[in-house]
């Protein structure tokens, strides 16, 4: 007779068949049209927080469909983290909205991206800009220690068309003012850094209206207590949306006097121009 033995986590990760494979950890869905997920990482991987890599399942052809995904996960985090929009009849979203723990996904090891803070010059604060899953990056940086380190104060703005889609970021910035070892890892009241402010466009909330329209008219300083709006000597900024959003966004900043930058380039604010077009 062959022993039954229970399956322990460390048993439920397969062997890797896929090529560049990983292994998902967990998978948490947030409404119908979001969903988050961790997967192993590569030992050999290294990156800087707010960078994305490669990933994607075999399409039905046998050959790899691939998209670009930020890593939502900070750089020392053992697992990474990704976050996802589903898209019913899209090439990838439409399959990997359905990954349970144990499956594999691919995922290529070459991490890029332009939200990073090398790519910007020593400033007092920074603004992370996104709507949707354009939070993603900010998820990681949110979580890296240099973040705390190199400014006095740290807003995110996150700009969804209900609540249910805040909710992702919301409950990651409440675990981070309340994770010990974070905490530890940052620096004693660094979470008392982070400002946070949702809006949303569609569906009634405490705080209506899009970001570029709240930025314009003056009410986000008004609501933050920030007299004279941005300021090219002391603020910096990273956006991540959709490319009109990044448009509006620009102009805005460049109205302030801030110079968009890039890795090569270090400047008042950067965008990341990989999931638009």
């Amino acid at each position: 007779m062959t022993e039954m033995r229970p399956v322990t986590e460390a048993a439920a990760i397969k062997a890797p068949t896929l090529p560049d494979s990983q292994t998902v950890t967990q998978v948490k869905h947030w409404t119908d049209r979001l969903f988050s997920f961790r997967v192993t990482r590569p030992a050999s991987l290294r990156f800087r927080s707010g960078e994305f890599v490669m990933i994607g399942l075999l399409g039905d052809n046998g050959k790899p469909l691939l998209r670009a995904y930020s890593i939502a996960s900070p750089a020392w985090d053992e697992e990474l983290e990704f976050y996802s929009i589903k898209v019913q009849d899209g090439p990838l979203t439409s399959k990997l909205q359905h990954i349970q723990p144990g499956d594999e996904i691919i995922l290529r090891p070459k991490p890029v991206g332009t939200l990073v803070h090398d790519a910007l010059l020593p400033g007092k604060r920074i603004w992370f800009f996104a709507t949707g899953t354009g939070f993603a990056p900010f998820a990681s940086l949110l979580r890296e220690p240099q973040t705390y380190e190199d400014y006095d104060e740290v807003i995110i703005t996150h700009t969804c068309r209900e609540v249910a889609e805040l909710e992702y970021g919301r409950q990651l910035i409440e675990e981070i003012r309340q994770d010990e070892l974070l905490a530890e890892l940052m620096g004693e009241g660094f979470a008392d850094k982070i400002r946070y402010y949702p809006t949303t466009t569609r569906e009634e909330s405490p705080r209506m209206g899009r970001i570029t329209e709240l930025l314009k008219d003056g009410t986000v300083f008004a609501d933050l207590g920030i007299d004279g709006g941005i300021k090219a000597e002391t603020d910096r900024a990273m956006v991540c949306g959709s490319l009109a959003f990044n448009h509006d966004i620009k102009a805005i900043l460049e109205g302030f006097g801030l110079t968009e930058g890039a890795n090569s380039d270090p400047r008042e604010f950067v965008i990341e121009k990989a999931f638009v077009g």
